[in-house]
């Protein structure tokens, strides 16, 4: 498994990470989870991805006593913020209240004293900027985070966020966490020139596109049981990529990537691990065989004929619309 680091900060992730919304605590029980933990362990895979608001809690539940045992420092373990966790006014966003019980509650949740990386799940329009940083920056500071970053947030919000913490000596961020996938570019046009130019790491969420990119998904045919697509849980986010056009594209770059020897899953995260400022590509899994294949990725290097043909066949299809950049829901 490649490590690369986050940004220019001193902090190497996997280059595949394992991720647990939607599966852990909802899609898959608990000893399924295990074993899909279990699988990403031996496939390499050091970065687990999740957020306090997943399966409410659950998922960092699982998650934690899935690690149990397993040497803490070998481990980078991310989690998130801002989300409703419960039924008050003080229960989400990112207040200084909210943010400090939130951290506190992962850790117990995740077994564990400190995260490696503490990210806000979306940018707080009631919260002044200045006092989620200085929150994260104590964090920080009590050992309790050891890096920041930010997930879904527009070039705009990171630039000011870069700014405050400068202007008041704070920790930066070190990380964005956006969408981003062969058929979901919007980062490209603002976000990723941005964190190039001051040392911010992208870890990817959906690089698969809700595992259209798979091939699971056939045009003209109903989505095969037990996909996200069928599940009440997820099945919202994949339906935006069911379309016809979409699937008979993506048929089309299954045909190229078996020409070319490899599976269209092991294309399509090879393609973003060769863009430039992605650190990490964040996969889950409901079954532990598809781990491996998902972390062989890393060992493919696409050339520029392969990867110029698959975006050729895609790019009627492809979304880069800026205004998409920070999406309403609570996805990873």
């Amino acid at each position: 498994m490649e490590h690369r680091h986050l940004g220019r900060s001193g902090l190497e992730l996997s280059a595949i990470a394992y991720g647990n919304w939607i599966t852990h605590g909802s899609q898959i029980d608990e000893d399924q989870s295990a074993a899909c933990v279990r699988a990403a362990l031996d496939a390499g895979i050091t970065t687990f991805d999740t957020a306090d608001v997943y399966a409410n809690g659950a998922a960092e539940e699982v998650l934690g006593k899935a690690l149990t045992g397993v040497r803490r420092e070998s481990l980078e373990i991310a989690t998130k913020v801002y989300w409703p966790t419960g039924p008050g006014p003080n229960d989400r966003g990112l207040s200084r209240k909210h943010v400090m019980e939130s951290l506190h509650a992962s850790l117990r949740r995740l077994r564990t004293d400190y995260v490696d990386l503490y990210q806000a799940h979306r940018y707080d329009y009631e919260t002044p900027l200045e006092e989620t940083l200085r929150a994260f920056d104590d964090l920080v500071r009590q050992g309790k985070v050891l890096y920041v970053g930010v997930s879904e947030w527009r070039a705009e919000e990171i630039a000011e966020a870069l700014r405050i913490a400068d202007d008041m000596g704070f920790d930066r961020i070190v990380s964005s966490q956006p969408q981003f996938s062969m058929l979901w570019r919007v980062i490209e046009g603002e976000v990723l020139p941005l964190c190039r130019d001051e040392g911010i790491g992208q870890i990817v969420w959906s690089p698969l596109a809700q595992g259209v990119l798979t091939g699971k998904y056939r045009p003209g045919e109903a989505p095969p049981p037990g996909s996200r697509a069928t599940d009440p849980t997820g099945s919202g986010f994949v339906s935006g990529f069911l379309r016809e056009e979409t699937l008979e594209r993506v048929s089309q770059l299954g045909k190229l990537a078996a020409d070319a020897g490899l599976t269209p899953a092991k294309l399509a995260l090879a393609w973003v691990l060769r863009t430039p400022g992605i650190t990490s590509a964040i996969v889950g899994a409901t079954r532990p065989e598809q781990i491996a294949e998902n972390a062989a990725a890393t060992e493919v290097v696409l050339d520029d004929d392969l990867a110029e043909s698959a975006e050729e066949i895609l790019e009627p299809i492809v979304i880069r619309d800026p205004a998409l950049t920070r999406s309403p829901d609570p996805r990873p």
